[in-house]
């Protein structure tokens, strides 16, 4: 077994949305709960430090936006004392039809500055590539722009940065779950080795990175049979619950409230 050096973070406080939530990572031991790369990410990061040493808080919410993830989330979070915060929100905002990229990364880059100033770490991350992703392609520009942000604030603040739009793996659709939105629970084990990575920590699997096998070829009429589904399915319901104001997330609290100790006994058995 490979003994990896500890790591100078104790109390770790995960903020967000869906992503950080962990969708659709499922959770087999309870209804509608999620695990994801976060809650991987703790686990692991846990091993690394004397028993009862590391703990972990979870208050990102599915269907949040900004508003609510640099505010009440992240106010949540600084009166926990983390030393690590990841913050990853304004996901749902680039969504909407109509959004201001520079005023997102203002106001991303004044709540990483409110976290530095009480030395704790920050983990931001950027949205993945959709070049590949068919319906969703046309995000393509607002997310490299959003990604080129996530970088400048990270770099101006001393922030690590979880690249999603670098692993070029992810344009594999059997990282993504079926609604083509949230990854998969391999997308998710994949995303907590390398936020080691960003962390500068060494990774459990060296192999993380790499595509899946080739994929059989799947026939033109299957692919917009599929397409169709997906938009009567997943994007039609999202569209409806934009306009009437509602949220996945509207019942939904924070999976880990308060800073827990936690590790992989946490996590269910692979």
């Amino acid at each position: 077994m490979t003994t990896h050096p500890a790591h100078p973070w104790r109390r770790y406080v995960a903020i967000g949305d869906s992503f950080s939530e962990g969708m659709s990572d499922a959770d087999p031991r309870a209804e509608g709960r999620y695990i994801g790369w976060a809650d991987r990410l703790a686990a692991d990061l846990s091993t690394r430090l004397p028993d009862g040493e590391f703990s972990y808080a979870n208050l990102a919410i599915r269907g949040r936006k900004l508003d609510d993830v640099i505010g009440p989330q992240l106010d949540t979070a600084l009166r926990m004392q983390p030393d690590l915060v990841s913050m990853v929100g304004g996901g749902n905002d680039i969504l909407r039809p109509k959004v201001d990229l520079d005023e997102i990364a203002d106001r991303l880059d004044r709540a990483v500055a409110t976290i530095r100033v009480t030395g704790a770490d920050v983990l931001l991350a950027t949205p993945a590539d959709p070049v590949d992703a068919g319906l969703l392609s046309p995000l393509r520009a607002r997310h490299g722009v959003h990604t080129a942000n996530v970088f400048s604030i990270a770099q101006r603040h001393g922030a690590h940065v979880l690249n999603l739009w670098g692993i070029r793996a992810l344009r594999d659709w059997r990282l993504w779950a079926t609604d083509r939105i949230h990854l998969s629970t391999e997308g998710h084990r994949r995303l907590a080795q390398a936020a080691l990575v960003a962390l500068h920590q060494p990774v459990s699997d060296a192999r993380w990175h790499e595509p899946l096998d080739p994929a059989p070829a799947v026939p033109r009429r299957e692919q917009v049979a599929g397409g169709a589904r997906w938009a009567r399915t997943y994007a039609g319901p999202w569209v409806q619950r934009r306009l009437t104001g509602r949220s996945s997330g509207d019942s939904v609290t924070a999976k880990i409230a308060e800073p827990t100790p936690f590790g992989p006994r946490d996590l269910p058995a692979d």
